[in-house]
């Protein structure tokens, strides 16, 4: 997708130069101002959805459960690659159908995008001990920052769990004591509970390492087979 701001008409101008034959991607990219891929991502819109494709207002489209499910399914089994398998399904974004393969890779639930989805980061934020602060961040990463459903699962603020994920992969379990107030501090924890603390956060470094390592395998398996 272009960057954020590029008109409707900058977008239509650029791939029907291109639809036309005037000149290649790199080129047409060059001209316009913008990267090779965000072109590709316009032709691909365009070729699945019509000029109506190019609408900087169409990005929140909704899709069902069902239409990701089958567009995820349709490209494990082979049955093209991620561009032709937006263009079937009219997925506006390769990206979102990255995204979803993760998803529904590590078993996580694939809900309708929209509704509450957009409002879930609204969430305020609420005080939370170091053993609810570790075992959030932990959760946050073994779900590959997954930062809605942390939200959803633990009612704490966006703001809250990147910040606390921030603090935790600068400083350690450390980073995750606060200090403005009386909680309990890595000093007061006795050594059994720290050491159940940092396995805690390698468990869950691990098994995001895992999932990442799968979903590349399972990419490259698909890719091998079209080859």
């Amino acid at each position: 997708m272009g960057r954020r701001g590029t008109s409707y008409e900058k977008k239509l101008g650029a791939v029907e130069k291109y639809k036309r034959g005037e000149g290649s991607q790199e080129s047409i990219a060059r001209e316009y101002g913008v990267h090779k891929s965000s072109l590709q991502q316009w032709i691909a819109n365009y070729e699945a959805m019509g000029p109506a494709g190019l609408a900087i207002g169409h990005t929140n489209s909704r899709y069902s459960v069902e239409l990701k499910t089958a567009a995820i399914e349709a490209y494990l089994r082979g049955e093209g690659s991620q561009v032709e398998i937006c263009k079937r399904y009219s997925i506006r974004n390769k990206v979102q159908l990255q995204d979803w393969i993760k998803l529904y890779n590590g078993h996580k639930d694939l809900r309708t995008t929209g509704g509450r989805g957009r409002d879930i980061y609204m969430t305020k934020g609420r005080l939370t001990t170091l053993d609810e602060r570790i075992e959030i961040v932990s959760y946050c990463i073994a779900q590959g920052k997954d930062y809605g459903a942390v939200i959803e699962k633990y009612g704490v603020s966006y703001q809250q769990i990147y910040s606390w994920v921030r603090k935790y992969e600068v400083k350690g379990v450390e980073g995750l004591v606060d200090k403005r107030g009386k909680s309990k501090s890595l000093e007061e924890m006795n050594e059994m509970e720290r050491l159940r603390a940092e396995n805690r956060m390698l468990r869950a470094e691990n098994y995001q390492k895992e999932m990442e390592i799968a979903v590349l395998k399972k990419a490259q398996e698909i890719e091998g087979r079209r080859g």
